[in-house]
């Protein structure tokens, strides 16, 4: 199993569980794209008979820690669901904390961002986001555009239903011939035209549902669904998501009897082919 220590020297205490869940981690066969639905803010602060907003102020501090992990384990993508097109259905106080966060988050890291060589990459329908978020996004997003170390993307007032039905509405436009439409052609239509599938989704809170995020990319994306509420999701959530990540047999739809070597073989051929798509 290789083990690479470089990234995390410091980062890890010696002896510590932590510790021993990264040892358990082949970091030849990490997935290249982590996408996260991150629930349980609302719960987190009920069970501490707070208001709905500081579970999100606690779930913000979850986001900086999950980003910084997966930086340095060397996942080249990470995806999270941020703000849904449901969300816009919550009371106006805690929508306008949302925002008022993100904007927060982006101004306090966008420095972190630019120095550990990490890109800001927005999906979702940009016209419902408040215009002081949307400057924000767009000054991040220029900043690190040049950055290659790893794609962070924030899912904002998003929706696969509605993302499909754009990505019809284009090819339409586009007046493309439906001989010439396949999977390949559609998926360049689609806010992740430049992002290969996510290999792994993670969902906090232990609801067994997508949610409406990223229907059609996760078509064959391995599922890990863990009880902890999003506030207290930490990397060793993180790591134990990855390890039973690798524990899996990924054979997209086909009958596999490879050998546990060819298995690996076959991970890291996935794992190049979505790397290139950058």
């Amino acid at each position: 199993m290789f083990f690479m220590f470089d990234t995390l020297e410091g980062y890890i205490q010696p002896g510590s569980v932590e510790e021993a869940l990264v040892r358990q981690i082949d970091f030849s066969r990490l997935p290249a794209h982590i996408a996260i639905i991150m629930d349980g803010n609302g719960r987190w602060a009920r069970k501490r008979n707070l208001p709905r907003t500081e579970g999100h102020k606690a779930g913000s501090e979850s986001v900086k820690e999950v980003v910084e992990a997966c930086a340095r384990l060397g996942i080249k993508y990470l995806t999270l669901y941020a703000f849904s097109r449901e969300n816009w259905k919550r009371p106006k106080e805690e929508v306008n904390t949302l925002w008022n966060l993100l904007k927060d988050y982006l101004a306090d890291e966008n420095k972190i961002l630019v120095e550990n060589d990490l890109r800001l990459k927005v999906i979702g329908e940009r016209k419902g986001i408040p215009y002081f978020v949307r400057r924000e996004l767009a000054r991040v997003e220029r900043l690190t555009r040049n950055n290659r170390r790893m794609t962070v993307v924030l899912a904002l007032n998003y929706g696969g239903r509605q993302e499909i039905i754009e990505a019809v509405r284009k090819l339409l436009k586009r007046k493309v011939r439906p001989e010439d439409l396949n999977e390949e052609t559609f998926s360049k239509y689609l806010d992740t035209a430049d992002l290969p599938d996510p290999d792994l989704l993670i969902r906090t809170s232990g609801e067994m549902r997508l949610s409406n995020f990223l229907l059609w990319q996760c078509a064959y994306t391995e599922l890990w669904i863990t009880p902890v509420l999003w506030p207290d999701f930490r990397r060793k959530d993180l790591f134990q998501a990855i390890i039973e990540y690798q524990k899996r047999e990924r054979r997209f739809g086909g009958l596999n009897h490879l050998t546990g070597e060819d298995n690996k073989n076959q991970d890291n051929k996935n794992q190049n082919e979505s790397t290139s798509k950058n």
